[in-house]
């Protein structure tokens, strides 16, 4: 299977290192819209074919995915040239700026009958499913709530500060907190209290959420992009905890009970977690579906229309919208 890069930047070289470990998955072709820029990275990673313009690679017919690595404000026009040109995508998240975005690539794709997804890996990655295991086996009994944060100082990032790139805390990391609760609880949210503190460009440099779920259940998130905050996943039910390390790329998960009991699941080896969304996209398409089991269009949809209304609520709107 042939896979395509569309940009080259940071995110992009982690996937071209990715993919070179990944069985029967070759990285064919790469695109920036600097043609030097573009050679350098062919170079570098010993791609036989790249392209000084986005239309180039979306016309390339040998390719069966595109992974879509362009900045957010991008993400929403990139994913519609490649679909108009019958090109299978996997597009970084957040899918798009806004839900209304999401909406229109969803049903070009299925007008024109070809597979995209939104590459929030941590829907793919086996410990995700461990901890599905784990909350539906009830050894932490009956949960009530969780908590889950997410934070690195990179607030001086150019493509996280500015309103016109569709920057800010929630958009690049509260969209992991808030994917973290859906996978734990699954169920609709009933009610959001939140806050969030806003740079000098007008965009959130970090966020507190607090959710209420139709079940009772709540969830405290909180994303920053000023500070390193742990990371941590934390599970409460009435019987105990379950730890789980890092939302952002799981390092081990430990269940606490309250009897004193500590069972601990470790991470297995990956080449950077990148791989399963990459090979689950592969199956999906070798199999005529046009989503992932994984992440699903309609999650991909809950997500950005929970985020659409937080923004609101906090007065950010982006140029373009």
């Amino acid at each position: 299977m042939n896979l395509g890069i569309l940009g080259a930047g940071k995110i992009a070289r982690t996937m071209a290192r990715t993919v070179k470990g990944i069985e029967n998955v070759t990285l064919k072709a790469v695109a920036s819209r600097d043609s030097e820029r573009a050679k350098t990275f062919a170079d570098e990673f010993s791609v036989p074919v790249y392209y000084g313009s986005y239309e180039e690679l979306a016309k390339d017919e040998s390719l069966d995915l595109i992974y879509i690595a362009t900045p957010h404000s991008r993400h929403y026009e990139d994913c519609i040239l490649c679909i108009e040109n019958g090109r299978n995508d996997i597009c970084e998240k957040p899918f798009t700026a806004n839900a209304k975005q999401a909406e229109r690539v969803f049903k070009l794709a299925e007008e024109k009958g070809v597979f995209i997804t939104e590459a929030m890996w941590t829907r793919f990655l086996p410990m995700r499913f461990t901890l599905d295991e784990i909350v539906k086996s009830g050894v932490i009994g009956e949960i009530s709530s969780l908590t889950a944060n997410l934070g690195y100082a990179i607030a001086d990032i150019e493509r996280l500060k500015k309103p016109e790139l569709a920057g800010g805390a929630l958009l690049d990391l509260g969209v992991y907190t808030i994917n973290f609760a859906f996978m734990v609880f699954g169920t609709e949210v009933m009610d959001i209290k939140s806050t969030c503190t806003k740079n000098e460009y007008g965009v959130d440099m970090h966020n507190s959420l607090l959710m209420t779920f139709k079940d009772g259940k709540t969830a405290v998130l909180h994303s920053n992009m000023n500070s390193n905050t742990g990371n941590l996943g934390v599970v409460y039910g009435s019987k105990g905890k379950i730890e789980f390390y890092n939302i952002n790329n799981c390092e081990g998960i430990k269940v606490f009970l309250n009897d004193g009991t500590v069972t601990e699941y470790k991470t297995p080896p990956q080449i950077t977690g990148y791989e399963y969304e990459i090979i689950a996209s592969f199956k999906a398409i070798s199999e005529g579906r046009t989503e992932c089991f994984e992440m699903p269009h309609s999650e991909t949809m809950r997500v950005l229309r929970i985020m659409d209304e937080l923004r609101g609520e906090w007065g950010i709107r982006y140029p373009f919208e």
